[in-house]
């Protein structure tokens, strides 16, 4: 048995020390309880299972970075580091961030696939397939009874009336839904007994993490990968991503964007083809009018002169100008269909969408770059603090009189450093760390 006595202060410094090196990232989880918010901003809860509990709280700064927003009865995931709240001499954990237990998990996996599909180079761009402009068949495959399917048939009824739509019903959540949207995709692939489509459009409405989750199944994610037809989604709404977007040759925010950009507008090609014909006509008129005009001319000259003797000259240099009216017109429609394809070429090539997707992943890495730097420094400043602490109050007066020193002063309360300082009869004043000896100088 030690004979060293400790003071309630050192016991529980070294008590807190011991737990802050063992435990300074840990991820735990259970279930919310007794949670308190104070005019300070932190928050105060305990985590507990059927066996045991745990003090938490969660700091404001911390508090402001995590999405969650706490109640009792939450099943949660914290992680954090384990101190000591000295002046209770009570352990508790230091919560950094805070998820519900779910959505953690199947977060996780979500990132897990992510990383190894890219690593596969399933969303590489140089394998995307182009996109057709003007698609004659379209696959879709969907539910054939939720918001998507309705959605996208109103606007390719709008906008390409005459394109031909096939649908391939399934499930587009739960338990075999994955499955069946990767069949469909697959089955319009092979395109047997059926027309094979020129662009497929994988889709559903928004829904919950878990609504979605069946576009983020393996199986789907590869056989749109492996699927020879350019490949659309249009999955949720514009803040959802599913690892099905990830590897389409195109996302789109949702079904109805989907549809938009599948097929061209119409009505803006009929009024694209309509300035065409007419600056062609017109074109085609004022031509006509030149040659109109040279004809009379020469008619006029032919009549004045009586050129009998030149009637064939004549004739082959109307049939020059025949010739030459036809090349005018031929190259004047040539360059007018080579215009409107290089705009359609242009056009093709514009896909922001895409530029956007990838600058936004880039933006997510950062962040996250960025909050790990942080928590690092943060975590490396407090370990500092923590030893300057220590280091203070081993300097600390009360510190050096446990060491067996003691201090000296007079009468006028100042510490005596020399013998020097003293002389024969002077009262002293002698603090040791129990208490306050007086003495007096020997003559």
């Amino acid at each position: 048995m030690s004979d060293q006595v400790h003071s309630v202060a050192e016991i529980t410094g070294r008590i807190r020390e011991s737990l802050e090196g063992d435990f300074s990232e840990v991820w735990i989880e259970g279930e919310v309880s007794n949670h308190r918010l104070p005019g300070s901003g932190h928050h105060y809860f305990t985590l507990k299972d059927p066996f045991a509990q745990l003090a938490c709280v969660l700091f404001k700064g911390a508090a402001g970075r995590s999405p969650v927003r706490l109640t009792d009865g939450m099943q949660v995931k914290v992680f954090g580091s384990i101190s000591v709240y000295e002046a209770r001499g009570q352990y508790q954990l230091i919560a950094q961030i805070v998820q519900p237990k779910g959505l953690g998990d199947l977060q996780a996996q979500f990132e897990a696939l992510k990383n190894r599909l890219g690593a596969e180079g399933l969303f590489a761009s140089e394998n995307k397939k182009r996109i057709p402009s003007f698609p004659e068949t379209l696959g879709i495959v969907t539910s054939p009874t939720g918001a998507a399917i309705r959605d996208i048939i109103n606007v390719l009824s709008r906008r390409a009336p005459w394109i031909r739509v096939m649908v391939y019903p399934v499930r587009v959540q739960g338990e075999g839904a994955a499955g069946e949207i990767a069949a469909a995709v697959r089955a319009f692939d092979e395109a047997r007994g059926i027309p094979r489509p020129d662009l497929l459009i994988v889709s559903r409405g928004g829904g919950s993490i878990e609504d979605l989750w069946a576009f983020n199944e393996e199986v789907v994610a590869r056989a749109i990968a492996e699927c020879s037809i350019p490949v659309m989604t249009g999955v949720g709404h514009e803040i959802d991503f599913t690892i099905a977007d990830f590897v389409a040759d195109r996302r789109e925010p949702t079904p109805s964007a989907a549809a938009e950009n599948a097929v061209p507008d119409g009505v803006t090609l009929r009024r694209h083809l309509e300035r065409l014909t007419g600056s062609l006509d017109s074109q085609t008129g004022h031509a006509f009018e030149l040659f109109d005009r040279h004809c009379r001319s020469l008619k006029r000259e032919l009549e004045a002169r009586e050129p009998g003797r030149r009637i064939q000259g004549w004739i082959q240099s109307l049939d020059y100008l025949s010739e030459r009216m036809e090349s005018v017109l031929s190259a004047r429609i040539s360059q007018s269909q080579g215009d409107l394809n290089n705009a359609n070429r242009r056009l093709e090539a514009l896909q922001p969408d895409r530029e956007l997707s990838r600058l936004s992943e880039i933006c997510e890495r950062l962040l996250q770059s960025v909050e790990q730097s942080i928590k690092r420094a943060v975590s490396s400043k407090e370990q500092k603090l923590a030893g300057l602490q220590s280091l203070l109050q081993s300097l600390s007066p009360e510190s050096v009189l446990k060491r067996g020193f003691s201090l000296v002063t007079n009468d006028a309360g100042k510490v005596v450093t020399s013998a020097g300082q003293v002389k024969s009869g002077d009262l002293l004043q002698i603090r040791v760390v129990d208490g306050v000896i007086s003495s007096r100088v020997d003559p």
